[in-house]
């Protein structure tokens, strides 16, 4: 999950990392869903794209530390100093929509082969309707893993 400092001012960068994954959703979400000839459509995206958020979600319903965080990669692994348990104690304080959601609807992903977006819409406890979009990252040995994720709530709009 991503994270945004509570002592950063509004409108201050966040760091490499959170730059990085915003360009690439804007770039390769717009870029995918916006080309028609060539692109990927929803039946040629990797199913295990869909599986892997799956899986992280019924992680964090079952409070299972360790299996939340091994579907993440390795620099956000390092992000979180190697600790399954402070990755899920942020998401619980930060996140806490994302725990045990009322109702989970999975949209059309994206991907290029090596890079993919998953957008989920979840409902929360409280009734209020979120979007996730994740960013997924192939790494060597083929197996996608969660490389940050975007929470807003559903409507929410950019202003550029």
């Amino acid at each position: 999950m991503m994270e945004s400092s509570p002592l950063a001012r509004p409108g201050q960068r966040q760091g490499g990392a959170m730059a990085w994954a915003l360009t690439l959703a804007l770039v390769l979400g717009g870029g995918v869903y916006a080309s028609g000839h060539g692109s990927p459509s929803q039946e040629q995206v990797d199913p295990a794209v869909r599986q892997v958020v799956e899986s992280q979600l019924q992680a964090f319903a079952a409070d299972d530390a360790g299996k939340a965080f091994a579907l993440t990669d390795p620099a956000l692994r390092t992000r979180f100093g190697g600790d399954a348990e402070t990755f899920l104690a942020t998401v619980r304080s930060q996140y806490p929509m994302v725990l045990r959601p009322a109702s989970v609807l999975f949209l059309k992903p994206a991907s290029d082969g090596t890079i993919a977006l998953q957008k989920v819409r979840i409902t929360d406890t409280e009734g209020s309707n979120w979007v996730l979009t994740y960013l997924l990252n192939r790494q060597q040995d083929h197996q996608w893993r969660i490389a940050g994720t975007i929470i807003e709530p559903e409507g929410a709009q950019v202003i550029a």
